[in-house]
């Protein structure tokens, strides 16, 4: 039977103690190690959660700047949307504007022709009833306006101002002097004399030799010699309206106005 050595006992309890303690500490470096190795796993998370949200940051800065770029182009667009809408009504408002006109115009063109061919018989008609001088010359004048009543190529404003023209032609005949030639056919043969015309007062005529004087009496619508003594007067009118003597006062034939009935 062996015996109880204390000292034997006391190395065994100090290699167990020590066994423990190399135990604890490998134990307590392993939790250190899984700590650490924890703390750089969430380290490393956090780095890639922190490019991510760089990134995202990043790609929200860029749809932002986007959204203002898109929210400018908006209102430009909206701009130039109204601007044509603008256009539109003002298209919209001379479109029926033109509609009118055209309109007026058709009621017009419908009320002026009638019109026209009323004015033109009664330039005729005045024309006939009026001192017979230039009747060619005014005859054809009125022709060529119904002439042109019938044509296509002339516009109706065309027509109106022709017209016009005509009567203010026929106006001017009573404010003015003239003289020309021309064939008489009264009184005797057919024969060329010269013709003095003051305004719509008096149409006179003197053969070429002054032998014969003579004026047409609108009361009596004939052709009628004068006494030898307006010979001379007519002679001056004739160089008068030719720019062959000064203005001065003629005594010429002019029927008195008739009573009012």
């Amino acid at each position: 039977m062996q015996r109880y050595s204390p000292s034997l006992n006391r190395a065994a309890l100090l290699g167990l103690t020590f066994f423990v303690m190399a135990g604890a500490a490998t134990a307590q470096v392993r939790i250190v190690n899984s700590a650490i190795g924890e703390e750089v796993k969430t380290s490393q998370t956090s780095i890639r959660a922190q490019a991510q949200i760089d990134q995202l940051s990043e790609q929200t800065a860029e749809l932002l700047g986007d959204y203002r770029v898109a929210l400018q182009q908006l209102d430009r667009v909206k701009i130039y949307n109204q601007h044509l809408q603008e256009v539109v009504n003002d298209q919209e408002r001379s479109k029926s504007e033109m509609g009118q006109k055209l309109e007026n115009y058709q009621r017009t063109k419908q009320e002026i022709v009638p019109l026209m061919n009323n004015m033109i018989e009664s330039l005729d008609r005045f024309v006939e009833l009026d001192l017979p001088f230039n009747l060619d010359e005014r005859r054809g004048r009125v022709q060529r306006l119904r002439d042109n009543m019938d044509s296509a190529e002339i516009t109706i404003s065309e027509k109106f101002r022709q017209v016009m023209d005509a009567y203010q032609i026929e106006m001017n005949f009573g404010r003015d002097v003239e003289a020309y030639t021309g064939w008489l056919e009264a009184n005797g043969p057919r024969r060329e004399v010269n013709f003095l015309r003051v305004g719509r007062l008096v149409l006179a005529y003197q053969t070429h030799d002054r032998a014969e004087t003579g004026f047409f009496n609108p009361t009596t619508r004939a052709w009628e010699t004068l006494p030898d003594q307006y010979r001379n007067f007519v002679a001056d009118g004739l160089r008068i309206a030719r720019k062959q003597a000064a203005p001065t006062l003629l005594k010429l034939p002019v029927p008195a106005p008739e009573a009012a009935q």
